[in-house]
Formats: structure tokens, sequence, C-alpha cells
């Protein structure tokens, strides 16, 4: 199947790892351009050449105001246009309740909620027909996750906003999407599952509970991310798209 996406150009953020990388990857093996970002220079210099001639990095912080200018910027002076963007951020850090602190809320509201809206914003002024702008949300957006409070309550206010957002966007043919991971692979769900007691047991238990009985891989979750993204998805927008084996029983 032939995804349609042969020189166009997105952004994705936080595609140094995990699912943003993953995602970007497969938008270049589908024939896309991409301009990544992350934080850190090193990390984002090592992403952009391991995703080869048709990638370049930007370092820059979603939570700093200037960044989405930037990278739409760098789109269309290294590639000569601007299609779509995927805002993929690293998930807040973990907590209960009690357990976290009011500078671990305002640090992650900067970055995880306000740093997507002015990215989507941004790319929103910019699309025209046939443009879309992805969010990397989460599970949590259904069902709150434990021991993920802050994710718990800062993801489903991003799925409201990318809900209102293709409204808005949608009578100018700009589609907006959303993809849930579930117990994908990466990095960060290693590092979950490390913090209980026996980190081999708490796996086996969550995968006990997927339909698929087991973790997803990185690269089954960026080939869905690129064909939301794709004009082969063109009728898809508002959509909330779990990734997650069957996880989520509800219809």
């Amino acid at each position: 199947m032939d995804l349609g996406l042969k020189d166009r150009v997105y952004v994705v953020t936080g595609a140094t790892r995990g699912l943003g990388h993953a995602s970007a990857r497969e938008l270049v093996a589908d024939g896309a351009k991409v301009v990544v970002s992350g934080r850190e220079e090193e990390s984002v210099a090592r992403a952009a050449s391991a995703l080869g001639p048709e990638a370049v990095g930007v370092a820059v912080d979603n939570a700093d105001p200037e960044a989405p200018a930037r990278l739409i910027a760098t789109a269309r002076e290294r590639f000569g246009r601007f299609d779509g963007i995927l805002v993929s951020v690293g998930g807040p850090p973990p907590g209960f309740v009690a357990d976290t602190t009011d500078e671990q809320w305002r640090a992650a509201f900067e970055s995880v909620f306000l740093g997507a809206v002015r990215m989507a914003r941004a790319a929103a002024a910019e699309l025209g027909e046939g443009g879309v702008i992805g969010f990397v949300l989460s599970g949590s957006v259904h069902e709150p996750i434990p021991g993920l409070t802050i994710s718990n309550g800062l993801r489903p206010g991003l799925a409201g906003f990318a809900k209102s957002l293709a409204d808005e966007l949608g009578p100018r043919g700009v589609r907006v999407v959303g993809l849930l991971p579930g117990r994908i692979d990466t990095d960060r769900v290693r590092e979950l599952d490390s913090l209980s007691a026996d980190p081999e047991a708490t796996r086996q238990a969550a995968e006990s509970r997927i339909p698929l009985r087991r973790y997803g891989s990185p690269a089954e979750f960026g080939r869905t991310a690129a064909f939301l993204l794709s004009p082969a998805a063109s009728y898809l927008s508002g959509v909330m798209l779990p990734v997650d084996g069957g996880f989520r029983h509800g219809f």
C-alpha cells in the first residue's frame, strides 16, 4: 500500500528515542522527510544521523515558546515545505498524588501540555488542506494508570484540546489525530517496570492483561503513526486511536 508519503515533510518532536524516534523512522522509510527535535544537541544529532539524509535535527525544548517557529522554519528552509507535525514528549515523572510536587506539575504542564498546545497552534496557522497534526498521548486518556498521576492529569486534557482542534480545522481540510500507546517496549516503559521489586514479574503480569499477551514494539507504533499522518488516512480526523494490543476493552 502506497501511503502517499513520498517527499512530504513532517516535524516530529521528542524524536531522539522511543515512540517519537520510531515514528520518524517509519515516516522516512515510506519516503517522507522529517525534522526531529529533542532537548540535547548530541542526542538530536545522533538521532538525525541514524535516520539518514532525509532527516535534520534541531535541539529545542517543547516548553520553549520559540520552539514551534524554529521547527517549522527549519522544515521549510531545509526541505521546502511543511505537511504536518507529530507532537511527542517524554512522560512526566512517575508518582502518586502525595509524592508529586507543585514544581513537577508546573514543569510537566509547560512541556507536556502547554508545549503541545503551542506546537499545534503554530502548525495550524501554517498548514493548508491535506495537513495533519498528531499527538502522542496515552491510554490514560480513557483510564488512569496507577503511579502516573501527573500524566493522568494532563493527557486527557490534551485529548480534549485535540478534539476541539479537529472541529475547528476540519473545514480547512486539516486533520487532527491522537495515538494512545499502551505497553510499548520502550526505555520509558522498561524504566517504569523497573520501579517494582520484581521487574520481570511486573512485565509478565502486564502482558497477561493484554489480549495479544505481549508488549508492542516501537516499530509497530511507528507504522501506525506513519499511516495516521499520511494521505492514506485522509478521512480520519478527531480519532484517538489506542495502540495497545487490545488492552482497552471499551468500544
